[in-house]
């Protein structure tokens, strides 16, 4: 068995020799690209310092070109006549630019330009990383050899062969070599790869960037890192598929979190655990934050707040929204939130009849009970007042089996009453119980799903580029996971007999959802399955038209707000 442990390209980063630039310039009618138009665009596309593709068009901007943007550019009125207008230009441009790094100098100027030419003639913006040597030359020039950002100073101070003259494609050029230049003198302060480039645009301060030298030491493979405090204290937990860019990029790629910097300026050191895939080191992020609670860790870091809903332990129980990080018999969940379990138990006290109230009833009524208007509108039994004789324990019984086993009683009557409703024109209360019956149908979804896992030990792989990712689940916790380019029969065997050595009570909810969602991928393949791994057909999941009709309904919500 052989361990693959060289990443792909996208794994260990991309340095700058290797990425792609397209560096842009653009001649204008004005400075407001909302009253403006285009007149040339010029481009030069570069990798490792060579030039491997060029773009220069005049463009028509469809109305005079004003005296003294003649005067400047040189580009007439003339000149313009016959050339394409933008809308016809565009395509050509986005294709060369491709997934490429924009760069222009005063980037703010071109991209505004071009940004609002595909908003008016319907072209999405592909939102490409865009680096502006303006900010570059801040970081890499000082005020003496530039006492201003001009190209044209650029230009002077790194010697380019390429003089700019206010044409697109001869300044393209310029900007080009400059920003080589730039990039030269800046490799000395670590900004070596692609994903280096956020920090020059939001610097770190430069206590901060000193500890980049934390990272060093650690190797550059997938796992989880600890940052510590000066006490030994663990700070906060995180996951990586190369450890050692991402402990550099806390310290290099301007990190604008104030909880994360406050975080940096206490860690004085980094512990790493090379994990075999990132499900593992996924999961064990998961245990650790469990396990050590980090100050500065949000997610993750209260498993028992996961929301259930569950009937309370009395004579005569209503449903209860509460927070655990485990289920239990005539539990539903766990639930995406406390919202979600309150709409789902207000589903179940509609059709089921379970009581609302939240006094706490005795086995016998008191003599001076007295019974709320929902025994009037036969909504409640009311064992408040009749007690063993309501028929209660029914209510209850019902309650328990969709809690436990089905929800499909209580999704269909919920399902008659929201086409009632919307018949009715009564959309607004439609809608609230479609979201009461999306979130119960949910619960119980989820329910089954985790249900299924505990019942089973099994062994999955999957096809991962040119290796086998393998992973061991015993009844809902990882066992263990590994990575091999061949002899996967063998791993499989490795992992299954790392079964009975798990020492693990229960796993958590989030562990659980994680291997779940592994699971579920496209192409992955059963090895060893010990127990039943099965969705029953008659499970929550034959409603899930529900679900999805309420979050296609939020997306469209968001959508709308955002346009």
């Amino acid at each position: 068995m052989t361990v693959v442990v060289q990443g792909s390209l996208e794994e260990i980063g991309e340095p700058l020799s290797a990425t792609t630039f397209v560096v842009v310039d653009l001649e204008t009618t004005g400075g407001s690209p909302r009253e403006c138009e285009i007149t040339e665009i010029g481009a030069v596309k570069t990798r490792g310092g060579e030039v491997v593709g060029e773009f220069q068009t005049l463009v028509d901007p469809g109305g005079p070109i004003p005296p003294y943007i003649v005067a400047l550019t040189g580009i007439t009125d003339a000149m313009v006549v016959s050339a394409p207008p933008i809308a016809q230009v565009l395509p050509s441009f986005l294709e060369f630019l491709g997934d490429a790094v924009l760069v222009a100098h005063n980037a703010r100027f071109d991209v505004g330009f071009l940004k609002e030419a595909c908003r008016r003639h319907g072209y999405a913006w592909p939102t490409p990383e865009i680096v502006d040597t303006v900010l570059l030359a801040r970081r890499a020039t000082t005020k003496e050899e530039a006492p201003n950002k001009k190209l044209g100073t650029l230009a002077r101070v790194f010697g380019t062969r390429v003089t700019p003259n206010h044409r697109a494609l001869e300044d393209a050029r310029a900007t080009s070599e400059v920003l080589h230049g730039m990039l030269e003198r800046l490799a000395a302060f670590g900004i070596t790869h692609r994903e280096d480039l956020d920090s020059l645009r939001n610097p770190m301060p430069s206590a901060l960037r000193r500890k980049a030298t934390m990272a060093d030491r650690v190797p550059a493979k997938p796992g989880v890192y600890t940052f510590r405090g000066p006490l030994g204290e663990r700070l906060y937990v995180g996951t990586s598929r190369n450890l050692r860019a991402r402990v550099k990029s806390y310290f290099t790629s301007g990190e604008s979190r104030r909880g994360i910097r406050d975080m940096l300026a206490l860690a004085v050191d980094v512990d790493t655990v090379v994990c075999p895939t990132q499900l593992e080191a996924n999961i064990l992020e998961v245990r650790m934050i469990d396990q050590w609670r980090p100050r500065y860790n949000r997610r993750s870091a209260r498993p028992e707040r996961t929301a259930w809903l569950r009937l309370t332990d009395e004579r005569y129980p209503r449903l209860a929204a509460v927070k655990s990080a485990y289920g239990q018999p005539s539990w539903l969940g766990p639930m995406r939130s406390m919202a979600d379990a309150r709409l789902a138990a207000s589903a179940l006290e509609q059709v089921i009849g379970v009581r609302t109230c939240t006094t706490r009833l005795t086995i016998v009524p008191r003599s001076d009970a007295r019974a709320c208007i929902l025994k009037d509108l036969g909504a409640c039994a009311a064992p408040c007042v009749t007690g063993e004789e309501s028929g209660y324990d029914a209510t209850v019984a019902a309650a328990r089996d969709a809690l436990d086993r089905d929800v499909s009683p209580v999704v269909e009557a919920m399902r008659r009453e929201v086409a009632s409703r919307a018949e009715r024109l009564e959309y607004e209360r439609a809608g609230e119980l479609r979201d009461a019956l999306s979130a119960l149908v949910d619960g119980a979804m989820r329910r089954d799903r985790l249900a299924a896992l505990r019942a089973c030990r099994l062994v999955a792989v999957r096809r991962v580029d040119e290796a086998w990712e393998l992973a061991s689940f015993s009844h809902g916790a990882l066992a263990g996971s590994a990575r091999v380019d061949s002899g996967v029969w063998d791993a499989a065997d490795e992992l299954r007999a790392r079964w009975d050595a798990l020492e693990i009570d229960a796993a958590l909810v989030e562990e659980q959802e994680l291997a779940l969602r592994w699971l579920e991928r496209p192409g992955i393949r059963l090895l060893y399955v010990d127990g039943q791994w099965a969705s029953p057909v008659t499970g929550a999941g034959r409603h899930r038209q529900w679900v999805d009709a309420r979050r296609s309904d939020h997306d469209s919500r968001l959508g709308s707000e955002r346009r």
